[in-house]
């Protein structure tokens, strides 16, 4: 792995977290992201957005290294080996877990391992506190090294690895590991409370128990098709994203990290977007994972409630509007690319998809055998008929974009919200006082699309009302069942984006006017897998699928685009619309080749999600 001034490639790196931060662990083992004490907090180490000023955790040989890791098998613990011209030595690491559950504080465990030879190894433990806008206080506190910033301690432990050097800004350290030796380094962090000083045996006991827990969640998951390891790997970091202990799921554990190197499509992704906890929610339903799915669902709605009728994009992890909007001008941005983010100001804007993917997936909810209590029924009746008033307004569409417009995308998941709040009406579980006017509407909404949103020449449902243009959110039409409305156009409308928006590789690019500007999508490459599943023609969705996986970093892992010429990976990493796409792409496929009615393609070209817990 080789840095550019200072910045590793983003597909260089690994995550681990335990459910309320996440760490990002570069090939050469330094930690270049971590926000404490939770994920949606200001940085600690942030030199993933700022080489030199943002601070970091090294842990590696001293001088020249080849690295190979891995994840240890079916969990989310991290193990590196890196081979010297002296010797080998592992190194595992992870946010330790307690007894399945979580410690009361927050503990990066790096256990080091000598493997053959002597190895020299370093470390450096460098804080920078509040995006590296506060350079931390270095003391001792019982013996143990301790950097602090106001309420927030973070202490370094260390066993058999060398005596900690206190610096100004830095502690520090070197030792020698010889074959069948053992080294520990633990970082302890609290805020408001504290500071703790675990025994070794401890902190030992709790990197196992971490890969135990890991193995015991992703072992009630129900599936038993090709592609295990590779949908094993996306749900695991699916459940990265899960924000314990209330279940917000956060789009990626990242922010600012770009679309294009050196320009400013950089968005912090740390909130619980309805979008992406539906889709979420929907391919942990496809694992069979109930109780994730419940306690997820559970807080989505808790989230929506604060605002419904009227629904906002995405909500804070406490489940409250979201309404931070700065720009951090102390540090530089990955490559130069700036501003750096802390806050999103799409917090605010009107996304028409959020109540069809709401529905999709309270739908989804109720076909696995779960009920809605009538609190939850009436709020989603208010919801939708908020939806009958205003889905004429224009809206930003599902990227977020500054243009106003009537996004066909956002009105194909409109008609899906009406025609899943009558699905949901005629089996009981919401009130059907407005049934007929919802059916209405969602016969105008068909005919708004119809009339105004094909185009002739294209041969393909437009990017919106009146455009030339196309978009590969359209592709999750054939999920939604809009083939009941249109089949031929629907089957047309697939053919068009893959043709013209094709990137190469069978990667697309997400839109007409996004099409060479930036990365291509990784979610729209396989949405395109699961429309063409959906529509007949699962070999040639099998065979992009393969492809695709192609694409992952050396753990399996994707981010948010990826640049086609050099396939280097862009965005917020890892993302969690990336994995949760492929997951329900599999399902697709497995659901085709099933002979699965409600998921197989009818002559007219749609099909419905499988109503299994096993999905793929």
């Amino acid at each position: 792995m080789k840095r550019k001034d200072g910045f590793a490639p983003i597909g260089a790196y690994a995550p681990i977290g335990d459910g309320r931060t996440t760490a990002l662990v570069a090939l050469d083992g330094s930690v270049d992201f971590m926000s404490l004490p939770t994920m949606e907090s200001p940085t600690v180490f942030a030199a993933l957005l700022d080489s030199e000023c943002g601070g970091r955790f090294v842990l590696r040989p001293d001088g020249r290294f080849d690295a190979e890791r891995r994840y240890v098998e079916r969990s989310n613990v991290l193990e590196t080996t890196y081979t010297t011209r002296s010797g080998v030595v592992r190194v595992t690491e992870a946010l330790t877990l307690h007894g399945g559950g979580q410690v009361p504080w927050r503990e990066l465990a790096r256990r080091v391992e000598g493997l053959a030879g002597d190895v020299r190894m370093c470390w450096s433990v460098e804080p920078r506190f509040d995006w590296g806008r506060c350079p931390p206080t270095i003391v001792r506190r019982g013996g143990v090294p301790v950097a602090e910033n106001g309420r927030l301690e973070v202490g370094v432990h260390t066993w058999n690895a060398g005596m900690p050097e206190l610096g100004n800004d830095s502690i520090s350290g070197e030792f020698t590991i010889g074959d069948g030796e053992h080294a520990l380094l633990a970082l302890v962090a609290t805020h408001d409370q504290p500071l703790p000083v675990p025994e070794r045996h401890a902190v030992e006991r709790r990197l196992d128990e971490t890969v135990q827990a890991w193995r015991r969640w992703i072992g009630a998951w129900e599936y038993d098709g090709p592609w295990e390891r590779e949908l094993a790997r996306s749900a695991l970091a699916l459940k990265l994203l899960v924000f314990e202990p209330d279940g917000p799921i956060v789009a990626a554990p990242t922010t600012s990290l770009p679309e294009r190197i050196g320009e400013d499509k950089n968005y912090d992704y740390r909130y619980m977007w309805v979008r992406d906890t539906a889709y979420t929610l929907d391919a942990f339903m496809r694992l069979g994972l109930p109780e994730q799915v419940h306690e997820s669902f559970c807080c989505l709605l808790r989230a929506v409630r604060t605002t419904s009728p009227d629904l906002r994009p995405f909500y804070g992890l406490d489940g409250t509007e979201a309404t931070r909007c700065d720009e951090l001008d102390n540090l530089r941005g990955y490559r130069n690319s700036r501003p750096v983010r802390y806050g999103n100001a799409a917090a605010s804007q009107l996304q028409l998809g959020s109540w069809g993917d709401l529905l999709e997936t309270t739908d989804l909810y109720v076909r696995h055998g779960n009920a809605l209590d009538a609190d939850t029924g009436s709020m989603l009746v208010d919801c939708v008929d908020r939806l009958a008033v205003i889905w004429e307004d224009h809206d930003c569409g599902i990227w977020e974009l500054d243009d106003h417009r009537d996004y066909t995308a956002s009105l194909v998941s409109a008609w899906m919200a009406f025609d899943r709040a009558l699905r949901l009406a005629e089996i009981g579980e919401i009130p059907d006082e407005h049934a007929d006017r919802w059916r209405r509407e969602r016969e105008r909404v068909a005919q708004f699309v119809e009339k105004r949103c094909w185009s002739a020449d294209l041969g393909a449902y437009t990017e919106y009302a009146g455009a030339d243009g196309l978009d590969a959110a359209l592709l999750r039409a054939a999920r939604m069942e809009w083939g009941r409305v249109a089949p031929e156009r629907l089957k047309s409308t697939i053919a068009a984006v893959r043709d013209r928006l094709d990137a190469g590789n069978g990667l697309l690019y997400r839109t007409t006017r996004h099409a060479g500007t930036e990365g291509a999508f990784v979610a729209c490459s396989f949405w395109l897998v699961e429309s063409l599943a959906r529509t007949g023609r699962v070999d040639d969705a099998a065979a992009l699928f393969e492809q695709l996986l192609t694409h992952a970093n050396d753990v399996g892992l994707y981010s948010e685009e990826i640049d086609p010429s050099s396939g280097e990976l862009l965005g917020n990493f890892p993302q969690g619309l990336s994995h949760l796409a492929l997951i329900n792409a599999a399902g697709a496929i497995a659901d085709a080749r099933d002979g699965d009615a409600s998921a197989t393609a009818d002559a007219a070209g749609c099909s419905t999600p499988s109503s299994r817990a096993q999905g793929a």
